[in-house]
């Protein structure tokens, strides 16, 4: 069993490793080229009876873990969207396990209460959102939306479906066809059923959500006696980074009283430069929020900030008071246990603090900035290959594209030219990247946003890009 001095002497090698890993972190593959199985065979089937020394765990950790994984810190990961982390994030997070601070209410650790409320202040004044949002910190944007539905659930209900169930009456959640899966799942959780999510279609030029088309859905519903709960609009969907229009969506949810979800979860760090807020027009409209500083505000996983107007109906969705949590202090304080599904919650807010402070506003807008202008300069040049197509509008720093060459032409063909295209860069190591379909169009989707990424990665990844394609017949 590790004793305070020998935890002392591994914690300097073990901080040693994690400064030599992020230095070279660009040498690994990016993707990790084990097969299934692979990691499983060198791990015992049965635990060990007795205690092993800290340098031999420490040894397979590097010859067994390390290969089976796939370095999301590399700046040379182009997949789905980053997971960012940063160095001053990671050394809050050491803190963070290190102080092992339960902070389900304040009582329990009353500094982590305070910084997570004055760190969802900064966030807000920092993205531009209104001032009547309150924020807490979820652990993913999956459980902020599963929050807003759950909260617009009881709303509607007058917080009768909590106390007995469900009632006759079908409630119904509206997205566009382009939104996250994530909803599907919070929808058939929630137990409205999965059949009550209604997709509503979008805009042929920029796959965003069509207000025409969901007013007109709306009124379906109302008229065959459904109950419309919640719209739920996307600033910057996985697939396509497309963005929903908020102020007429907003517009019509204010018209028939419906809450209104706004899912910014990855493009939501773009708020810290102004020039692209107009994305949120409309945001004083909706009823909560939710963005992750894990993904592109370089911020380790998990930290999902989720905002909503009205407090009370959050709090009381899912507040439960047995007398063993009761304290003193309850009718003065934020007891963020209240403000969402988890009783039990991590210290998220001090990595906040710490990237915040770090890197200051400007900081922030510097490098975000920087990857929009890199990407979409990488954008314009992929749209003058005669044999490379644009396939969405890249308005940040996410590039849906595909490689289409003279004489290729039917749908079956491209799509799977273009799979093993993703194959043959993905097994190179060198690279990472994932796909979507639009319009069943198989397609490239490249995402410039990770912490250490120099404008260099994009044009070497651009190269390799091009070099593997035309070995492609």
């Amino acid at each position: 069993m590790l004793k305070n001095k020998e935890f002392r002497q591994f914690a300097h090698e073990v901080a040693d490793w994690m400064a030599n890993y992020l230095q070279n972190v660009d040498q690994y593959p990016v993707k990790s080229q084990v097969q299934p199985g692979d990691i499983l065979q060198q791990i015992p089937e049965y635990p060990p009876e007795n205690e092993e020394p800290m340098n031999n765990i420490f040894n397979d950790f590097k010859r067994i873990i390390i290969p089976g994984i796939s370095h999301w810190q590399s700046p040379n990961w182009f997949a789905y969207f980053q997971a960012n982390s940063s160095y001053p994030s990671i050394l809050a997070e050491m803190i963070t396990a290190t102080l092992g601070a339960q902070c389900m209410v304040w009582e329990t650790s009353p500094a982590a209460a305070e910084l997570e409320e004055r760190m969802m202040q900064w966030l807000k004044n920092l993205t531009g959102l209104p001032e009547n949002f309150e924020g807490v910190i979820q652990d993913t944007a999956s459980t902020s939306t599963l929050c807003a539905i759950l909260t617009a659930r009881e709303k509607a209900s007058e917080f009768g479906i909590n106390k007995s169930g469900f009632p006759a009456t079908r409630y119904r959640v509206y997205c566009s066809l382009e939104a996250h899966s994530s909803i599907d799942k919070a929808v058939r959780i929630s137990g409205l059923g999965h059949d009550n999510l209604v997709r509503i279609k979008t805009h042929i030029n920029d796959l965003s959500m069509d207000p025409d088309a969901l007013e007109k859905s709306l009124m379906k519903d109302i008229e065959n006696g459904l109950k419309p709960l919640c719209v739920i609009a996307t600033i910057g969907t996985t697939g396509t980074m497309a963005i929903d229009p908020l102020e007429p969506i907003g517009e019509i949810c204010q018209k028939y009283k419906i809450w209104l979800h706004v899912d910014a979860a990855y493009a939501g760090t773009a708020m810290f430069l102004p020039e692209y807020r107009w994305m949120i027009k409309g945001i004083e409209l909706a009823d909560s929020y939710v963005f992750n500083p894990h993904k592109w505000m370089f911020t380790n996983f998990d930290c999902s900030a989720y905002y909503v107007k009205d407090k009370e109906s959050l709090i009381r969705t899912f507040s439960i008071m047995p007398e063993y949590l009761k304290t003193a202090f309850d009718e003065k304080v934020n007891n963020y246990r209240d403000w969402g599904i988890q009783l039990g919650r991590r210290f998220r807010a001090l990595k906040l603090w710490f990237v915040l402070r770090s890197y200051g506003a400007e900081g922030i807008r510097k490098v975000i900035g920087n990857h929009v202008f890199w990407a979409q300069n990488l954008a314009a040049e992929i749209g003058k290959q005669p044999d490379f197509e644009i396939m969405a509008p890249c308005l940040l720093n996410m590039i849906c594209f595909r490689y289409h060459p003279e004489g290729v032409d039917d749908a079956e063909s491209l799509n799977r030219l273009n799979e093993k295209l993703i194959r043959n860069l993905n097994i190179s190591g060198r690279m990472y990247v994932s796909h979507t379909k639009i319009k069943s169009n198989f397609v490239i989707r490249f995402a410039a946003g990770q912490t250490f990424l120099q404008e260099r990665h994009l044009l070497d990844a651009w190269l390799f890009i091009k070099e593997e394609a035309r070995k492609l017949e």
